[in-house]
């Protein structure tokens, strides 16, 4: 895609799932990639498997819910291979889907400290050396969660938050050439819906997927591709959109 190739990409989250397949995007369209996540040995496999097909990537051992790690994070990308043209702030947990009355204090704050505030986090460190570097372009994983009930409560509720910081971001750095966009997945085929299903039950899930148009799961390369076109110069005129790529269900 145009205007990939020699840039500079911070995939978060990126040990398995969206997140690798989207730092596997990157350096296949010929960026540099920094993946971090705080699973260093699948983030140790991803770069592996990004330097086996002739690509250029590091390791960066990363809690987004630490605002310290995050900079850090930043900090080594810079380092390394420079200022970052493009992120996708994509670490996240699903949570309970329990009932909120049946959820405590503790289960609220973990997800929304990966979930949105971990966001929060990459966004405030990414944009600004953007700004000062000229521009770039960011991508926040939200989810039809964010546009809708499906989920739990806290999840539903880091998700609607991503959508508002995404919008946020995009007005007030849009005039220091610093585009914002997010992603809304569906049901994609990753360990998450695997966990998910595990505690909803495959039937809940296959009635979730049955309800798409589309009748089947996403893959993960599927929402990459839309990440790396939301970060190409293919994208130029598109800024605080909540990109929904779900096969149809919210249709």
């Amino acid at each position: 895609m145009n205007g990939i190739e020699g840039g500079v990409a911070i995939v978060t989250g990126g040990a398995a799932g969206i997140g690798r397949a989207t730092a596997e995007r990157f350096a296949a369209e010929g960026a540099s990639v920094v993946v971090a996540d705080i699973d260093a040995d699948d983030l140790a496999e991803t770069v592996d498997l990004i330097e086996a097909d002739g690509g250029e990537a590091t390791a960066v051992e990363t809690d987004v819910s630490d605002a310290d790690d995050v900079a850090s994070l930043v900090e080594k990308t810079i380092d390394t291979y420079g200022v970052p043209d493009f992120a996708l702030n994509n670490a996240g947990i699903e949570g309970s889907s329990a009932p909120i009355a049946d959820q405590s204090l503790e289960d609220w704050k973990r997800v929304i400290d990966v979930n949105q505030t971990g966001v929060w986090n990459c966004l405030t460190e990414e944009l600004a050396v953007m700004a000062d570097n000229g521009g770039g372009a960011v991508v926040n994983m939200s989810s039809i969660a964010g546009l809708s009930a499906a989920g739990g409560a806290p999840y539903v509720a880091s998700k609607h938050g991503v959508v508002g910081l995404t919008r946020a971001a995009a007005a007030q750095y849009g005039p220091a050439g610093v585009r914002v966009n997010a992603v809304c997945p569906g049901v994609i085929d990753t360990e998450m819906i695997d966990r998910a299903s595990d505690e909803m039950g495959e039937e809940t899930i296959d009635q979730i997927v049955q309800a798409k148009p589309l009748r089947r799961m996403g893959e993960p390369e599927e929402v990459a591709s839309a990440v790396v076109w939301l970060c190409s110069d293919e994208s130029s005129f598109v800024t605080g959109h909540p990109l929904v790529i779900d096969g149809g269900y919210m249709a």
